[in-house]
């Protein structure tokens, strides 16, 4: 992630902010960081991902949606008290969420609450922030599930809230992936890191 040098920004600022660029950035104490792009491997996993998640949400007939580009509010950071949003790879949230972001026609589709889900594909610069900062993160906020897709390690690591604390489970090679959230969700780790 590359730091864009701004002012310090509060959480209602960042939601208005316009440099007049389509660039994407998180809030990480107050300061601007720009998302990069996803490499074609990182984007096939998530297209994959939405299309799959997608697929149970109609056979259920969940109220929920998978988007991408939807940003999550995690608070303030405890050592310096300012603001940090980031934007998860993928997210799935509830009908009534995306009508709350909807409602909001000058505002940056950011979500002031947990989503029931959220993906991070972790790319080289992201490593230590997918692995322990987000998860530290969004831990706090309260996220139920939460999964780290890593291309270079073979593995996708499922982590669901358990009194408070993530509970991890790895899945490598043919072993099915097991989500609360998607309880028929069919694919392995080893199908989903070849897409």
């Amino acid at each position: 992630m590359i730091k864009t040098p701004t002012p310090t920004l509060t959480f209602e600022e960042y939601l208005t902010y316009d440099d007049g660029t389509d660039n994407r950035y998180e809030l990480v104490n107050g300061e601007l960081v720009m998302v990069p792009l996803p490499t074609a491997d990182q984007s096939d996993v998530i297209d994959l991902l939405s299309d799959t998640f997608r697929a149970e949400i109609t056979t259920k007939s969940h109220s929920w949606i998978v988007k991408r580009d939807v940003g999550v509010y995690v608070g303030t950071a405890p050592d310096t008290g300012k603001d940090r949003s980031r934007t998860p790879d993928l997210c799935v949230i509830t009908q009534a969420q995306w009508t709350g972001l909807k409602a909001d026609k000058k505002a940056a589709a950011v979500l002031r609450n947990p989503p029931l889900l959220v993906v991070e594909v972790v790319s080289p610069g992201s490593k230590k922030t997918d692995y322990e900062t987000k998860q530290s993160e969004y831990k706090t906020i309260g996220i139920p599930e939460y999964w780290i897709v890593d291309l270079r390690k073979f593995k996708v690591s499922v982590l669901f809230l358990v009194n408070g604390n993530y509970q991890i489970t790895e899945f490598t090679g043919n072993q099915r992936i097991v989500s609360q959230a998607f309880s028929e969700f069919t694919l392995t780790a080893e199908q989903m890191l070849a897409a």
